[in-house]
């Protein structure tokens, strides 16, 4: 029988620190060598047969180059989640070749915990979706370094109108200082307001470009889940991008973990405490759950939009949309009733909108799974 080794690898922008774990051995450093591929492929080379390797990292900021560069060599590799690496409480020393080392040990003692990694498609999606919501959050940001500017030297509307509208533009176009320093001001925060709203156009135009390549299955993934009221085509891209394949997770209470909108728990015998949610997962998941969670707190009804987006969906899809439409709004005023705060309404809304969110993707990924072939005798 092949012995299994175990890497260990503290990654960084340039170098990657690598431990090795030898089956009911010690664990040693193997020293520090370049993140580049041809050092791997050094290194996959003087460990052995890379099927009997067995590698493992942090998932951060240099993302998964690391392990389609190990896959590409034939060794199994796993992005661990670094908050749950299993730490001592009275360790005050930290390096590259102990965290490697403590990898290493941990890996081969199967206390980690992988993540999962995106294939091509789900990447690039993810990128985008990413890009088009910092786009939304500069434009926020701009939204109101103007606003506040013009309101604290006392410039406002002539009638009431509502913020950012074209009427709002218009009005802020015509504002005039008497100190030419205020009018150059005013021009550069005008200016980066509008260029948010032409950068988030054309980041949705490429998400809409991104959906008509994407695989079938994903794709009907992403119309299918636009059946849900809040659910539009960016908020299902986002999900989608996000989560990957929704039958990944066997009980919808998993996808509900995943993006942290769960209670925390510290019990013990027979006290049981529950506290806010543990924000312990996916959070651009979590702020768009919660975003369409907003949708539920209005009457069930079915928009002309909403129409729109279902009318080339099958009745099963439909009708979870219907469904969730009564059960998360009669629940939202159901928590108001108890005297819950809106947001904390909101997110328990939000956290079971991902369930019907898991039902409609395992729905539609069944229906998309390709059938085995049966070889006749």
């Amino acid at each position: 029988m092949r012995t299994v080794r175990f890497l260990g690898l503290d990654v960084h922008a340039d170098t990657i620190a690598v431990a090795v774990a030898e089956p009911g051995g010690d664990v040693r450093s193997l020293g520090v060598i370049p993140n580049r591929p041809e050092a791997l492929r050094k290194l996959v080379k003087k460990l052995g047969a890379p099927a009997a390797l067995r590698a493992c990292y942090e998932a951060g900021p240099t993302g998964y180059v690391v392990y389609w560069q190990l896959a590409a060599l034939g060794v199994r590799c796993e992005v661990v989640a670094p908050s749950l690496v299993p730490t001592k409480a009275g360790d005050r020393v930290k390096t590259d070749r102990r965290d490697a080392e403590k990898l290493a040990r941990s890996y081969r003692a199967g206390d980690l915990t992988a993540v999962w990694v995106p294939d091509a498609a789900h990447e690039a999606l993810r990128d985008l979706v990413r890009a088009r919501e910092a786009a939304a959050q500069d434009q926020l940001r701009a939204r109101q370094r103007l606003g506040k500017f013009l309101l604290r030297l006392g410039r406002r509307p002539p009638v009431p109108m509502k913020a950012w509208t074209q009427g709002h533009l218009t009005w802020v176009k015509t504002v005039q200082f008497e100190q030419p320093a205020q009018n150059a001001t005013l021009l550069d925060y005008l200016h980066e307001v509008e260029h948010a709203v032409t950068r988030i156009a054309r980041l949705e135009r490429a998400i809409a470009d991104a959906v008509t390549t994407a695989p079938a299955s994903m794709r009907a993934v992403i119309d299918a889940l636009q059946t849900l009221r809040g659910v539009a085509r960016v908020t299902a891209v986002t999900i989608v991008a996000e989560v990957g394949e929704l039958s990944r997770f066997t009980k919808a209470t998993q996808l509900m973990g995943y993006s942290g909108l769960v209670a925390r728990e510290h019990s013990s015998g027979a006290r049981i405490r529950r506290g806010s949610i543990t924000k312990t997962g996916n959070a651009h998941l979590r702020r768009i759950a919660v975003e369409a969670a907003w949708a539920y707190r209005h009457r069930p009804a079915v928009s002309g939009a909403l129409k729109k987006r279902q009318a080339s969906l099958s009745p099963a899809v439909t009708a979870l949309g219907w469904k969730a439409q009564h059960r998360l709004h009669a629940r939202y005023y159901r928590l108001l009733g108890r005297g819950k705060c809106p947001q904390q309404v909101v997110t328990a809304v939000a956290r079971e909108l991902l369930g019907f969110v898991w039902a409609i993707g395992v729905l539609v990924e069944t229906q998309h799974r390709p059938t085995p072939v049966s070889v006749a005798a």
